[in-house]
């Protein structure tokens, strides 16, 4: 084995280049052809399907569906499928099976049951001849290349960005990202180098090194990233984080909160960093401990983790990234080895 950590470090360094890959023509060009074909269907509603860090991509492209696109979009529950034996009338659906591997065998039921009852299938992964690529009628390939820790990185945000790139495509018209938004999509991985060189991860891993719990929050796009960042810091340094809708928060389980519980909270600078307003002046009643993740910074918070400031529904591509080094050091500072987490597979298969 090397050095701990060393895995999940290039992986995490990797992303500005598998944002570049995307863009280029050779994926670009299959997701616009994907989109075509999506618009060509009409889709009346979207279902997605996804497990662990998959299912944090999926959310995303959820409200993506919603806000760009007008269409109604849920998470499917798969056991409703592989242990109840439910046969859901699709056929007005997209439904969308998004996994890093796509091996995992619930997952894949859902779409062939999906592609039997009338529904048009589209499998995300990072595996072109994975079962569950096998299973839909379209795929797209999230080109990530190899991920050499347990924990995901760079399929993660590979998924955010073919999901960005398909919803833009569909709201062409034509399967195309339109010029302008192009143009804005291309300067990701440059903004994604800026997020990584941010050095507070560090300081705060040596911070947190004794937490015994975290809760993490956003709300809108900053959402999905609440949830990776807890699950990152759960696999990785075995440190219970809870993770919760800003709204969510409000409702009850605010009470988690105290000057020795750390918060991350995710705040853009649009509608839903807006939104946390609240959130954060009641955090600030109960004297917690806030670090926030955005491009500026917040009253009452301890600290920032910078990011480039963006479009809410472009930030969740870089808004992680900080998040994903802070799991990653504070793992290293906790004694723990990111890149081979007890218990863990890099593929996981469930029923």
């Amino acid at each position: 084995m090397g050095t701990p950590g060393t895995g999940m470090a290039a992986d995490i360094a990797e992303q500005p280049e598998v944002f570049a890959g995307l863009l280029e023509p050779a994926h670009a060009d299959p997701i616009a052809a994907v989109a075509a074909a999506i618009v060509r269907r009409r889709p009346r509603h979207v279902v997605f399907t996804a497990r662990g860090t998959s299912d944090h991509a999926a959310l995303y492209g959820a409200y993506l569906a919603e806000i760009r696109l007008g269409l109604p979009a849920g998470l499917a529950s798969p056991s409703a499928v592989t242990v109840f034996g439910a046969r859901p009338d699709l056929s007005d659906a997209l439904v969308v099976g998004v996994s890093q591997s796509g091996g995992s065998p619930d997952l894949t039921e859902v779409v062939k049951v999906a592609r039997e009852t009338g529904a048009l299938t589209l499998a995300i992964t990072n595996n072109p001849e994975s079962a569950l690529a096998r299973a839909a009628e379209l795929h797209v390939d999230v080109a990530a290349g190899h991920e050499r820790a347990v924990a995901a990185t760079k399929t993660y945000t590979a998924e955010l960005m073919a999901l960005l790139l398909l919803v833009e495509g569909i709201r062409g018209g034509d399967g195309r990202v339109p010029a302008d938004e192009l143009r804005t999509l291309a300067a990701l991985p440059d903004l994604a180098t800026t997020a990584l060189a941010d050095p507070t991860a560090p300081d705060l891993a040596r911070r947190y090194r004794f937490a015994a719990r975290m809760v993490t929050t956003g709300r809108g796009y900053a959402y999905p990233t609440a949830r990776e960042a807890a699950l990152k810091l759960m696999e990785t340094s075995y440190l219970p984080a809870l993770s919760f809708s800003g709204a969510d928060l409000l409702h009850g389980p605010l009470a988690l909160a105290d000057p020795d519980v750390p918060v991350l909270a995710v705040v853009g600078g649009g509608p839903g960093g807006a939104a946390m307003r609240d959130v954060l002046a009641r955090l600030d009643e109960r004297r917690a401990d806030v670090v926030t993740v955005g491009p500026a910074d917040v009253a009452g918070a301890s600290a920032r983790l910078a990011v480039p400031e963006v479009d809410e529904r472009l930030a969740p591509l870089l808004d992680i990234l900080p998040l994903q080094r802070l799991a990653l050091a504070l793992a290293l500072a906790r004694g723990e080895n990111p890149d081979a987490p007890r218990g863990l597979a890099k593929v996981t298969s469930t029923l």
